[in-house]
């Protein structure tokens, strides 16, 4: 029996096209796809359930001109200041959009083999790959109204004529679910008339048609030029929207399921080390699901830690969290959830739900907006609006607690809540993921909605890198957290502990302290390690009696950042408002 890589794939491509394109020539479709891949050339065999990550895996999110310096393509400064500040502390950085656009921040694409002229050129691209593990948007479910490819729909010409959803403005849509309240289909004049085309987000982002072939090819031909430019992080952005079906809600259908496997199987034969991930804002449940047998996405973001982390921090309460997280299934070897506590969007709330009630959404929304937070959001079946997500930079929301009330005085722990969430995140079972802007402490940039009539535009400030570096050399709320951050990240690097696939159990301390417990264990005496990440999430002073935690055989839990046995005589462990300890068992 033939078992070489290019017998798997092609077993794998059957079965995978024989779900999408039933009534194609799949032999034919399936050898095509191998040739644009350059897979008759070269083919790997994958191997399943490798962990491609480790507890060094940091990430850091950024726009490719969220730092700028004069007279510079803003990709080149990008990369002269995470390989001044940030090299040997991340492993992996991810450049937001960086083509042609029209909207939407970059993700309304022009062209998507072409860099945005005004960031730099290819090579500045690829530079960046060489020293840190590079992740680029592949934005798969629609593109721009002023792509060539519209304007062949228009103009009724390929390539283009046929690679858009068209729908029936009579059918009824109101099964559809989608996260905006912009109607769904856009009347457009062509050759042959008016024709209606499916815009999932805004009638600038024209979804593409996969039930054509014709226009999965094409971005087949995308993935071998990125993966060409060094790119080993596929982002697959919006993908649950990806298969249409009227009647249904279109929204994780079994065909998107299949068509991320489709990608998953031709990208793994070509670069063994590469890595899909998801990004699927969904309740938790269908957002898992993007897992798979392990076949689907090697990473799904954790959608709901950011609304119930910063819920917690701001109520004093880990209730949500700690329930959550007892419900969360261990993410299988080759999987791994990246966590996040801010993006360049808000922080959604649809993942909340179910998670938080209907008043604890409110109440969050609320105190949001006090702090100079805006609020988007999506239509229901029903014709009613609901909260989508919250616009708001992460340094910002911290700046109140929800007892405090309405016009009270900040109460001094902002810095304190912001550096426990973060320290939070990067002790739980995952990847962890940094918002540019949250390393560096950026406030909301009311500016800048002025300036785009944009609630996201909040959270997406553009530094001078002067100023930035003036901050961060002076004493100032950037400065100390910038510092604690690369602090925690390093420290966090050298415990096996803290791989994203190792062990973790929650534990039980009420609900002003939040705790889990991590552990791996090892033929290597020096990869066994077990720690206790220990938080108080509140504005009061806890004590922990460590006699109730069932610990065992520990004779001691030595505090990773200051080297101490932190335990006091009468057996407790006393945390100040928001403080937190990573406790490694001595044996």
């Amino acid at each position: 029996m033939d078992s070489s890589p290019q017998t798997h794939l092609r077993q794998r491509l059957h079965t995978h096209l024989e779900v999408l394109y039933p009534e194609l020539d799949i032999a034919a479709l399936g050898e095509e796809i191998i040739s644009l891949m350059y897979l008759d050339q070269r083919c790997f065999m994958p191997e399943a359930h490798k962990n491609l990550w480790d507890e060094s895996s940091v990430m850091v999110i950024s726009y490719g001109d969220s730092i700028l310096r004069e007279g510079e393509w803003p990709l080149h400064t990008l990369h002269d200041f995470l390989r001044k500040e940030l090299k040997g502390l991340l492993s992996g950085v991810h450049i937001l959009p960086f083509y042609p656009y029209s909207s939407d921040d970059g993700f309304a694409v022009i062209n998507y083999v072409e860099v945005n002229p005004s960031l730099g050129e290819w090579q500045d691209v690829s530079a960046i790959a060489r020293d840190f593990d590079l992740m680029a948007d592949l934005v798969i479910n629609h593109c721009s109204s002023r792509s060539q490819w519209f304007e062949n729909f228009k103009q009724r010409k390929d390539p283009g004529q046929h690679y858009f959803v068209e729908a029936d403005p009579q059918l009824d849509y109101s099964a559809v679910v989608r996260p905006r309240t912009s109607p769904l289909l856009a009347e457009v004049q062509t050759l042959d008339g008016k024709r209606h085309v499916w815009c999932t987000f805004s009638h600038d982002q024209v979804d593409l048609n996969f039930q054509n072939p014709d226009v999965l090819l094409e971005f087949i031909r995308i993935v071998r030029h990125y993966l060409d430019q060094g790119i080993k992080i596929f982002r697959l952005d919006a993908v649950a929207f990806l298969w249409k079906v009227p009647g249904t809600s279109s929204l994780n259908l079994d065909e998107t399921h299949e068509a991320v496997r489709l990608l998953r199987t031709v990208i793994e034969h070509a670069a063994p080390d590469a890595i899909i991930i998801t990004e699927t804002n969904i309740p938790l449940r269908e957002n898992l699901a993007y897992f798979g047998n392990a076949n689907e996405a090697h990473l799904v973001y954790n959608f709901s830690l950011p609304p119930l982390l910063l819920n917690t921090l701001v109520s004093g309460s880990c209730r949500a969290l700690k329930s959550w997280m007892m419900g969360m299934p261990a993410a299988q070897d080759g999987t791994t959830y990246f966590n996040f506590i801010a993006s360049h969007d808000g922080i959604g709330l649809r993942p909340a739900e179910g998670l938080l009630s209907d008043d604890e959404l409110g109440d969050l929304v609320k105190l949001m907006q006090e702090s100079g937070g805006k609020v988007s959001w999506r239509a229901l079946g029903n014709g009613e609006n609901r909260p989508y997500e919250i616009n708001i930079s992460l340094f910002d929301a911290m700046r109140r607690r929800m007892d405090q009330g309405a016009g009270s005085d900040e109460d001094g722990y902002q810095e304190a809540r912001f550096l426990c969430a973060h320290a939070l995140m990067l002790a739980i079972q995952g990847l962890p993921a940094f918002y540019i802007h949250s390393l560096l402490a950026t406030e909301n940039d009311e500016k800048r909605v002025l300036h785009t009539s944009h609630n996201r535009s909040i959270n997406r400030h553009q530094w001078q890198l002067e100023e930035l570096e003036e901050k961060l050399a002076s004493s100032t709320h950037h400065a100390r957290i910038f510092a604690e951050l690369k602090t925690l990240i390093a420290l966090r690097a050298k415990q096996p502990a803290f791989h994203p696939n190792a062990a973790q159990y929650p534990l039980h301390l009420g609900d002003q302290v939040f705790g889990i417990r991590r552990e791996t264990r090892s033929k290597d005496e020096r990869r066994s390690q077990t720690i206790l990440a220990l938080y108080n999430v509140s504005a009061e002073v806890q004590k922990i009696p460590m006699a109730e935690l069932n610990l065992g055989e520990a004779t001691c839990w030595r505090d990773l950042f200051s080297g101490a046995d932190v335990v006091g005589d009468d057996g407790h462990l006393r945390l100040p408002p928001y403080a937190y300890c990573w406790l490694e068992a001595q044996y």
